[in-house]
């Protein structure tokens, strides 16, 4: 198996404009206690979510007013201006980048998670293969969403 890399990813918190005008921004992570949390299991299964890295981490207990099984349903919500949500950063680029969501505790954020392509590699491997991965690789190197930009 051979593996490249072609970017990372972080776990992001985010919330609408409308929704931190009307409530503080959080500061650090425990300010998060007093904040409507809309949990995306998917992404964060847990009710404990952990934030920094191993010198500075803390974990902080969540108390969801809304919980999806759907990505997709949590970024609809944050974007309605219910509350908070933690989602995978590419998952939310484009709306960050247009200015409906804003990204929130961004110093606090655990470390990027790493995103290569991998497949198998040999003399046996076709043309057409190695074509297919070349090609994916050059995509996924090229798109903005799966950098380490915080």
């Amino acid at each position: 198996m051979r593996a490249i890399p072609v970017g990372t990813v972080r776990r992001v918190l985010c919330a609408s404009p409308q929704y931190l005008k009307k409530h503080r921004v959080p500061k650090d992570p425990q300010d998060i206690a007093g904040h409507t949390i809309i949990s995306a299991s998917p992404v964060s299964p847990s009710i404990e979510w952990r934030f920094g890295d191993n010198k500075k981490g803390v974990t902080v207990k969540v108390l969801p007013r809304l919980t999806v099984t759907n990505n997709d349903a949590a970024i609809q919500a944050a974007l309605q201006g219910f509350g908070i949500t933690r989602l995978m950063s590419y998952q939310v680029a484009s709306h960050i980048a247009t200015g409906k969501l804003k990204r929130i505790l961004s110093g606090w954020e655990p470390p990027p998670l790493p995103i290569h392509v991998m497949h198998l590699e040999g003399r046996q491997t076709s043309a057409k293969v190695r074509s297919f991965v070349e090609l994916l690789v050059d995509q996924l190197r090229g798109n903005n969403a799966l950098t380490e930009s915080k």
